[in-house]
C-alpha cells in the first residue's frame, strides 16, 4: 500500500491499455510481450523491437475476407496479453527500486516514533523506568515500584515479603547510584578488599496500609552511623500519587567476614567511604525496644502453640554471600502463624534480631506464641505474637515480635498524606 502511494506520486492517472498484438502469419501469438504488449524475443536487440513496434501498427489481414482490418493502430480491438497485468510489470524496471526505499523510510519512521516516545499518564513523569535518583544534596536515595500481580497475596494487597524485598533493592541500588558499588553483595570496594560485607542484625517496620495491583510505590532510603561498627539504614514508603504512609522501616547492620564468618570492625578505609553520605534522621522515632522472648532450654518444642518443623533453604533461598536471605527469615516465621490469624488479621508491624546466618544445609523450625489485646479507644481487638527461628539441633536463629490488627476495608482507610 505504501508502494502504491508512492508510486503514484510520481505517475498520476491510470496507465493506458497496452495495444494488441499482431499475430503471424499462420495465425499464432507471438511467444513473449513487453511491458508495451509489443511482440519481442529473448535477446532480441533493440533494433528488433523497433520493428516489432513498426509491425504493430502495419496493417493485417481482413476477417472473412474483407470489411475493416481486425487491429487499427490498437484502437479499435484489444487482445488478452499473455502475462497478467499487474502493478508492478506496468512500471518501468526501478519500480521495485522505489518500493523498497518506500519501505526502508517507513521502518525508519516507526523507529523515529519509538524513540520519540512520552510518557501519558502523569504518575510516569517522575522515574519512568524505577532506575531510582539521588535527593537531598545526595544524602538520600528514591526509587519507585510498580506492584506486579505476581506480588500480591489472598487478600489482593502486597504482601509483607514484598515490601521488604523493595527496602532490600533500594538499599543496593543505593550504594550502586553513589558509585560505592565493590565485587559483593552492597559491599564498597574498600570492603570487597578486606572480604567483608554487610549483615543485617536487627530490624522493625510498621505498616500503615498495603498497596494493590497495579499501584506505585515511592520508597526513600538513607543511612547513618550506628555506634563505632555499626551503620543504620531507614526507609520511608509512600503511595506516589496519594502521598500516603505505606511502610516505615529502620534496620541495624554490622560487618561479617566472608573468609572467616565471623563479626569484624569497620576499617578507617571503609568509614571513609560511607560517611560522607550518613543522614541523621529516623524513620520511626519510637522504636520498639522490648526484650525479645526466648524459648526455655529443653523444652523448646513444647513452649511454643504453634510449630512448623522441617523448613529448609532452597537454592533460590540463598545469596550471593552464600547464606539466606534475611526476606526468607520473615516468610520462615510466619509458616507457624494459625490460618485463623492470617485469615482476618493484618500484620501490622514486625521486629526482628538475627543472630546466625543460615546455612543452604540448614534444617529449621518455626515456633508461634499468640497474646490476646484490647485497644480500649478503638474497641478492636489486636494481637501479637512472639517468634522464634532455630535450627532443629537447638541454636536460634532468629527472634521476632508481630503486632496484628483487623483487615480494614475500604472505607476505612482514612490516612493522612505525611510530609518528610
Amino acid at each position: 500500500m505504501a508502494a502504491s502511494i508512492a508510486a503514484s506520486s510520481f505517475f498520476p492517472g491510470s496507465p493506458a491499455p497496452a495495444p494488441a498484438a499482431p499475430k503471424n502469419g499462420l495465425g499464432e501469438r507471438p511467444e513473449s510481450l513487453d511491458v508495451r504488449g509489443v511482440a519481442a524475443k529473448p535477446g532480441a536487440s533493440s533494433n528488433a523491437v523497433r520493428a516489432g513496434k513498426t509491425r504493430a501498427h502495419a496493417a493485417v489481414p481482413k476477417v472473412n475476407g474483407g470489411g475493416k482490418s481486425a487491429v487499427a493502430d490498437g484502437e479499435h480491438e484489444t487482445v488478452p496479453s499473455s502475462v497478467p497485468k499487474t502493478f508492478y510489470n506496468q512500471l518501468p524496471d526501478w519500480s521495485m527500486l522505489l518500493a523498497a526505499i518506500t519501505t526502508i523510510f517507513l521502518a525508519a519512521e516507526k523507529q523515529w516514533t519509538m524513540l520519540d516516545w512520552k510518557p501519558r499518564r502523569p504518575d510516569m513523569l517522575t522515574d519512568t523506568f524505577g532506575f531510582g535518583r539521588i535527593i537531598h544534596d545526595g544524602l538520600m536515595f528514591r526509587q519507585n515500584f510498580s506492584i506486579r500481580s505476581y506480588e500480591i497475596g489472598a487478600d489482593r494487597t502486597a504482601s509483607i515479603e514484598t515490601l521488604m524485598n523493595h527496602l532490600q533493592e533500594t538499599a543496593l541500588n543505593h550504594v550502586k547510584t553513589a558509585g560505592l558499588l565493590g565485587d559483593g553483595f552492597g559491599s564498597t570496594p574498600e570492603m570487597s578488599k578486606r572480604n567483608l560485607f554487610w549483615v543485617v542484625s536487627q530490624m522493625q517496620a510498621i505498616v500503615e496500609l498495603y498497596p494493590c495491583w497495579g499501584d506505585t510505590v515511592e520508597v526513600d532510603t538513607w543511612v547513618s552511623a550506628n555506634g563505632k561498627n555499626g551503620m543504620r539504614r531507614d526507609w520511608h514508603i509512600r503511595d506516589s500519587i496519594t502521598g500516603h504512609t505505606i511502610l516505615k522501616a529502620t534496620s541495624k547492620w554490622v560487618m561479617m567476614n566472608k573468609l572467616t564468618r565471623k563479626l569484624a570492625r569497620i576499617p578507617d578505609e571503609v568509614r571513609t567511604e560511607i560517611e560522607p553520605y550518613f543522614f541523621e534522621r529516623s524513620a520511626i522515632v519510637d522504636e520498639d525496644n522490648r526484650k525479645l522472648p526466648k524459648l526455655p532450654d529443653g523444652q523448646s518444642t513444647s513452649a511454643a502453640k504453634y510449630v512448623r518443623t522441617g523448613l529448609t533453604p532452597r537454592w533460590a533461598d540463598l545469596d550471593i554471600n552464600q547464606h539466606v536471605n534475611n526476606v526468607k527469615y520473615i516468610a520462615w516465621i510466619l509458616e507457624s502463624a494459625p490460618i485463623s490469624i492470617l485469615e482476618i488479621h493484618e500484620l501490622a508491624s514486625i521486629v526482628l534480631d538475627y543472630k546466625r546466618e543460615c546455612g543452604r544445609d540448614s534444617v529449621l523450625q518455626s515456633h508461634t506464641s499468640v497474646h490476646t489485646d484490647c485497644n480500649s479507644e478503638s474497641g478492636e481487638t489486636t494481637l501479637h505474637c512472639e517468634h522464634v527461628l532455630s535450627l532443629e539441633s537447638g541454636p536460634t536463629m532468629v527472634k521476632a515480635r508481630t503486632m496484628w490488627r483487623p483487615k480494614r476495608t475500604k472505607a476505612q482507610e482514612t490516612v493522612v498524606p505525611s510530609s518528610f
